[in-house]
């Protein structure tokens, strides 16, 4: 039996922990999104906002209790105004609960849309998410040619030279990268800083070898051959991990994996490939659902709702599977018709990369596919389904307070924290259906309705599962569920990989 360890031990752990690691070396973390938002107010100027992005998030610990170094892409004018003020100089965080200071990187914008908008999102996250097949991929042209070499890889160069000049002068730095963006950086340091201790993690699946022999070989190769500059290589799961080793295998030649130790060796180094499962901070997460504002939010949607509740809470991307999610709904009412007017559907939509067409068109889809089932299924007292379509995650989490079926349902996913949100928050003993092809399945399995997510059937089969589901039950896989996720919260998932990287330095 696993005795748990409570959130204050484990940070009392961290915090030591970090303290001696920073003791004797600098930390340089990078990413895509940085820990500040510079916005340009009325009069001209840059105000400052605590970063979105989900590394910040994750990295919350550390930005509040420690000083160190973060790269970041310059996102808008206001980032970049900020940067240029400071010339060569780090940022450092105006706001009370941030020691981090920020350093921006600026790159012609051409060259960063082609980064960002042409290779990053519309080819790698698609890949990567399994969104492209050997029978269904777009013809890579030479558009892709072009992009690797005058978009991503010169961004991914300015984020080395970046790094390397934070490290000038001092002893070698304890770098941590993260992210799809970023997989040139790591073989780019490596030869400035060969002393240097690199981690690079990924937020998102790592897909089979034979996914990535769709790229061209040279690129797939560079990947992997700069993932294998790192100390550590960090995946979602060990499943990721196993398709990295296998992939690395096949592309880099003279590579040395050893599948029982997780480890590849390239040219003498040796690499050491871990999976940590990304998590939630707890009790932040319940202290929003517990504000004001929240409450507020709750007492609203309330009004919606109905002897039983399904709630979805998704960014609106083509691999979070929403359209099947509602035909699986949609099945379980024509095949379980008693239970119209009885069970209700919110969904809390985020619109997500509304400048990419693929986006664009799935968005639409969506709410065609809704107008259909409420003109289909509804009458004058009930609507099937409430689509709430903003970017208010406060109001996101009160939704989550009320259902008594959870729905994440991706086809393949990386950081889904709304697995682990939902049932921390939930006051109804509310049952999870969970996606095989979710981040969080490994996890969580024993306490959810496991589903295969192009399954329509099987998805609304589980569905009704989750309505006529005995109290007990319901309450014994709630307890679970909570459990799982206080126990490997956001804390023990930071914890892990400084303790492999202690054990390195």
């Amino acid at each position: 039996m696993q005795i748990p360890v409570s959130e204050d031990t484990r940070k009392q752990e961290l915090f030591s922990l970090c303290a001696s690691l920073l003791e004797g070396r600098p930390l340089i973390v990078a990413s895509n999104r940085g820990p500040l938002e510079f916005h340009i107010s009325p009069e001209g100027k840059p105000q400052p906002r605590r970063g979105s992005g989900a590394v910040v998030t994750a990295l919350n610990s550390l930005v509040q209790h420690f000083e160190f170094s973060w790269v970041a892409n310059a996102m808008g004018e206001g980032d970049r105004r900020a940067q240029q003020a400071a010339e060569s100089s780090n940022i450092p965080s105006p706001l009370p609960n941030q020691k981090v200071s920020a350093r921006y990187v600026i790159t012609p914008r051409r060259a960063y849309h082609k980064f960002y908008n042409v290779f990053c999102n519309p080819l790698l996250w698609f890949l990567q998410h399994s969104m492209w097949s050997p029978a269904y991929t777009p013809n890579l042209d030479s558009t892709v040619h072009d992009t690797w070499a005058t978009g991503y890889t010169p961004v991914n160069q300015a984020f080395a030279d970046a790094i390397i000049a934070e490290a000038a002068g001092g002893p070698p730095p304890i770098v941590m990268l993260h992210d799809y963006h970023l997989y040139l950086t790591p073989g780019m340091v490596r030869q400035e800083l060969p002393d240097a201790l690199i981690t690079h993690y990924l937020h998102i699946p790592w897909p089979s070898l034979r996914t990535w022999q769709l790229l061209p070989g040279y690129i797939r190769t560079a990947i992997c051959s700069s993932l294998c500059a790192c100390d550590v290589v960090g995946f979602q799961s060990r499943w990721d991990a196993r398709a990295f080793l296998e992939c690395c295998e096949a592309f880099i030649s003279g590579s040395v994996v050893d599948y029982t130790a997780a480890t590849v060796e390239v040219d003498g180094h040796c690499t050491h490939v871990r999976a940590y499962p990304m998590s939630i901070a707890v009790d932040e997460v319940r202290a929003i659902a517990e504000s004001q504002r929240a409450t507020e939010f709750h007492g609203k949607i309330s009004e919606y709702t109905a002897n039983h509740t399904i709630v979805r809470v998704d960014r609106a991307e083509p691999n979070k599977n929403i359209t099947r999610g509602f035909r699986a709904y949609q099945t379980m009412l024509e095949s379980h018709p008693e239970l119209k007017e009885d069970v209700t559907f919110l969904a809390f939509l985020v619109p997500s990369r509304t400048h990419t067409k693929q986006y664009e068109r799935y968005m639409e889809e969506i709410e065609a596919l809704v107008r259909q089932i409420n003109n289909l299924h509804g009458s004058p007292n009930w609507q099937p389904i409430h689509v709430f379509t903003e970017n208010n995650y406060t109001q996101a989490i009160a939704g989550l307070r009320l259902y008594d079926t959870l729905l994440v349902n991706p086809v393949v996913d990386g950081m889904n924290p709304v697995a682990k949100e939902g049932p921390v928050v939930n006051n109804r003993h509310g049952v999870l259906v969970l996606s095989e092809g979710s981040s969080a399945y490994e996890q969580l399995r024993d306490g959810v309705l496991a589903i295969s997510p192009a399954d329509i059937e099987g998805t609304a089969d589980a569905l009704y599962q989750s309505v006529v589901m005995p109290a007990e039950e319901r309450v014994s896989r709630s307890e679970f569920l909570n459990s799982a996720i206080e126990r490997e919260d956001s804390v023990h998932w930071l914890l892990s990989q400084l303790r492999d990287i202690a054990s390195l330095k």
